[in-house]
């Protein structure tokens, strides 16, 4: 079983900055990649950005290159989103996720909690 907790988020006005973050844990865990997730109400899942675990290389979604920036410590087992210039329209549940079994076809198999972050205008 892999367990991935989220924390960070919380209410902040607009150009303001929070940084999120995510720790993995689990027996034998084996990450591969980790990416950020956002889902606003009544809207679908929006990719915004993700990490290779092996050699760091990184992907950003449109509406959040240049504001957004995800990182990783492997030492923890943790990844990182640093949120600058935050926007109304960025208010949304922000979910982590992970690829820990390269036996499953999907790009993630491992789910965070989510943590609500609210951008006041």
């Amino acid at each position: 079983q892999v367990q991935l907790v989220e924390s960070g988020g919380g209410l902040v006005q607009a150009g303001g900055s929070l940084r999120l973050s995510c720790a993995a844990s689990g027996r034998s865990l084996r990450l591969y990649a980790m990416g950020w997730f956002r889902q606003a109400p009544g809207k679908e899942r929006e990719f915004l950005t993700a990490i290779t675990w092996g050699g760091g290389i990184t992907s950003y979604g449109d509406s959040v290159k240049g504001r957004f920036t995800i990182s990783r410590d492997t030492a923890k087992d943790t990844v990182y989103l640093q949120m600058n210039s935050l926007k109304p329209e960025d208010t949304a549940v922000y979910y982590c996720a992970a690829k820990t079994n390269l036996r499953y076809s999907g790009p993630y198999d491992s789910w965070g909690q989510g943590t609500q972050v609210t951008v006041s205008s």
